[in-house]
């Protein structure tokens, strides 16, 4: 399990998030930079003493008001839409991919997200040392891929576990499904042992 599989499996699509959350913020921070520097007098002292809406902007606005007014609704509305769009598209469920195994006509073969995971999670809480696990399809029909999570006992060999982890559950499940490779992000963690009574 190498590091791009490990951080395929776990990427969810915020690529285009991540991007227009860092423009959005590269623009507020440079715009608020140059608003000091003006501010400071950097840039001369004229700029710095001047109104922070320029009357010579003030006055082109005012004698082409119809085609700034236009240009500020669809400005707004295009933001608008681009917003709803990008909260919308961040608050949709992760899809789960279905594995088209056989694409025959009349002979298709299916194996669900939920068939996938379930195998892999009751072949991983077989290992010893493991007391439950979970585990989760994602990616996309074609490339699909696995976020798998154990708990493990107290005092369980981890070097074991994970060897048995990528030898055996996951050369299984990559075998059985016939895929060459099925980028898997494990997260490992200690279970707690049940609360003892005193009496």
């Amino acid at each position: 399990m190498s590091k791009p599989a490990a951080v395929k499996a776990l990427s969810r699509s915020y690529a285009g998030e991540r991007a227009l959350t860092f423009l959005v913020g590269l623009l507020a921070l440079l715009g608020g930079a140059f608003a000091l520097v003006v501010g400071f007098g950097l840039l001369g002292e004229f700029r710095g003493r001047r109104p922070l809406l320029d009357p010579l902007a003030l006055g082109w606005l005012g004698g082409h008001a119809t085609p700034a007014r236009i240009a500020a609704i669809v400005l707004g509305v295009l933001l608008f839409v681009l917003g709803l769009r990008w909260a919308l598209r961040a608050l949709r469920p992760e899809p789960r991919p279905d594995l088209d195994l056989d694409r025959t006509e009349g002979a298709e073969l299916v194996v669900t997200a939920a068939a996938i995971a379930g195998a892999v999670q009751a072949d991983a809480e077989q290992l010893d040392g493991v007391s439950r696990a979970r585990v989760r399809a994602v990616g996309s029909r074609t490339s699909p891929a696995l976020r798998v999570t154990l708990w493990l006992d107290e005092g369980t060999d981890l070097k074991h576990v994970w060897a048995e982890l990528d030898e055996g559950v996951l050369t299984r499940a990559r075998t059985s499904l016939g895929l060459e490779s099925l980028p898997t992000a494990v997260r490992l963690e200690l279970d707690t042992s049940p609360a003892k009574r005193v009496r």
